[in-house]
């Protein structure tokens, strides 16, 4: 029996138990769950083991990669840069990063970034790793890059794009890397154990992560699929040449390491951050009201940052997505606690949000990357904290 560490609020023990549940029955390896009330921490538990090589145990304190999480506070830093006029969602991207004009690109506005609308989801030419780390290669060849489709039209997922999209105008705007942004004016103001672009001290407390594919054959499954959108899915990931596959093959290799050093220090602004659950918790419940004196984003910039700017089929994903201006909101298959709740997940089944209408902050970290339809992880933890609301 997996030993669970931390507290619970009178009243969240159903978070406490669907967090033991998670071990014994959903696979858990190692992790963390943090939820904060109306301000203040109301669940912080821990267990696990944070290496399973070596057996290292997950400590308070062990920081797990949370993949596209990262976009929540990667989104955050830009609103509070638009909240003080120092951006403009709606002006052109080419007005603050002029080389972006090319290729019938000079129109875009910077939330088509943000909400996954310019299709840009990939290059023509996939880029060495290491030029992909180093920053400067990677934004100029999104800047030459056409469109997958006309910019404005529909939506597809920029799983990895994204990150060097948002994060150079972030750049060009601010004069700091995304990475230095959020340490400056999110993670040091709130006290936050949480990294985009880690420091070598920090490393030996990171976990290392464990990996399951979903035991489906995807030529079955085409096959037996009753289902339109299983067949388009299934046809999709098969098919080496779809958006599906080439939206994160954008590197050569197109497999990345993350438990790698170097993948781990550079800035990776969609899918690297690396910190606790607590701390994703914690910047959420800045987003919507104060924490210890400290708020991120004003009731008008929350507005505007969670307004609906793209919902139904994804052009990547081929499901329904529905994204804000950088912030994802909830869907069936993305598990929230109330209908104006906005977060992110990341890949392999960590989850953080907020929900102004509760006043609620959850974040959820793990290092057993769970690929597939069955991960019930971080869904039993949200329908628990449902029932200690109740």
């Amino acid at each position: 029996m997996t030993i669970i560490n931390g507290d619970v609020a009178p009243g969240f023990e159903p978070v406490r138990e669907a967090f033991a549940a998670n071990f014994a029955r959903r696979g858990d390896i190692g992790a963390a769950v943090c939820v904060y009330r109306h301000g203040r921490p109301v669940v912080d538990l821990w267990g696990g083991i944070a290496d399973s090589g070596t057996g290292r145990p997950w400590t308070r304190d062990t920081l797990q990669l949370v993949y596209s999480a990262t976009k929540g506070a990667t989104t955050t830093a830009a609103h509070m840069l638009a909240e003080r006029d120092l951006l403009d969602l709606d002006a052109p991207v080419a007005s603050y990063w002029p080389e972006f004009a090319a290729n019938g690109k000079a129109d875009i506005p910077v939330r088509w970034l943000l909400s996954h609308r310019a299709g840009l989801v990939t290059v023509d030419e996939p880029l060495p790793l290491a030029d992909a780390l180093a920053w400067d290669p990677m934004t100029a060849a999104l800047a030459a890059q056409r469109p997958q489709w006309t910019p404005g039209t529909a939506h597809g997922y920029h799983g990895r794009t994204w990150g060097w999209l948002v994060g150079e105008v972030i750049r060009r705007v601010s004069g700091r890397t995304p990475g230095r942004l959020f340490a400056d004016e999110i993670a040091v103001p709130l006290g936050l154990d949480f990294h985009i672009g880690l420091p070598a001290s920090e490393r030996d407390r990171v976990s290392r992560m464990t990996y399951r594919s979903p035991s489906v054959d995807l030529a079955t499954l085409l096959a037996e699929a009753d289902s339109d959108e299983l067949r388009e899915q299934a046809a999709a990931w098969l098919d080496p040449d779809s958006l599906s596959n080439r939206a994160f093959a954008v590197t050569d290799p197109a497999a990345i390491d993350f438990d790698s050093p170097e993948v781990q220090a550079a800035e990776l602004p969609s899918s690297n951050g690396i910190g606790t659950a607590r701390s994703l918790a914690r910047m959420y419940a800045a987003t919507i009201g104060e924490v210890d004196g400290v708020r991120l984003l004003t009731p008008a910039t929350l507005a505007s940052a969670t307004a609906e700017q793209a919902a139904g089929r994804d052009r990547v994903m081929t499901i329904p997505s529905r994204f804000g201006t950088g912030y994802m909101l909830p869907t069936d298959r993305t598990p929230m606690t109330g209908p104006n709740a906005f977060g992110h997940t990341g890949r392999g089944g960590s989850l953080a949000f907020a929900d102004p209408d509760r006043g609620l902050a959850f974040g959820y970290v793990m290092n057993h990357i769970v690929s597939g339809p069955d991960d019930e992880r971080a869904a039993a933890l949200v329908e628990a904290v449902r029932q200690s609301l109740t």
